[in-house]
């Protein structure tokens, strides 16, 4: 697992409550893909393979929330149930503590080799306005 030392120290400066919890994600999606990266971007921590996949935010709170910016294009509601939101792009998962986000772990490396899978074989450029928007309806 390739850490970031600026990810490492923004936990030693930060010293979030739900570190733990923060740590069991981190771990879990950065070991899912080779191709996963980690930077701290807009004060937080953001999950990268070319474009951004998720950040965490509301770092201060006891739960950790997990937002997948365009996680409509990686959702499959079959084999993540845990992944919350209707709308036109960003996804969802929270976890309360290092047993849920244990739990979730399939669903996390599953997400992530999906996001870096479309990323790497020509699925939406990040830079696209189509890759951000929902489909036009007809």
């Amino acid at each position: 697992m390739k850490k970031n030392p600026e990810v490492v120290r923004w936990f030693a400066e930060k010293k979030p409550k739900s570190e733990p919890a923060l740590q069991k994600v981190r771990e879990t999606i950065l070991v899912a893909d080779d191709r996963m990266t980690e930077r701290v971007q807009y004060g937080t921590i953001t999950f990268v393979c070319k474009d951004n996949m998720a950040s965490f935010v509301q770092v201060a709170n006891k739960h950790v929330t997990l937002m997948f910016n365009r996680g409509q294009l990686i959702q499959d509601r079959a084999k993540h149930p845990h992944l919350e939101g209707t709308g036109p792009n960003a996804r969802f998962m929270r976890f309360a503590d290092v047993a849920e986000a244990r739990a979730c772990g399939a669903e996390l490396r599953d997400l992530t080799r999906r996001w870096c899978e479309l990323m790497t074989s020509g699925g939406p450029s990040p830079s696209s306005p189509r890759s951000r928007r929902a489909p036009a309806r007809q």
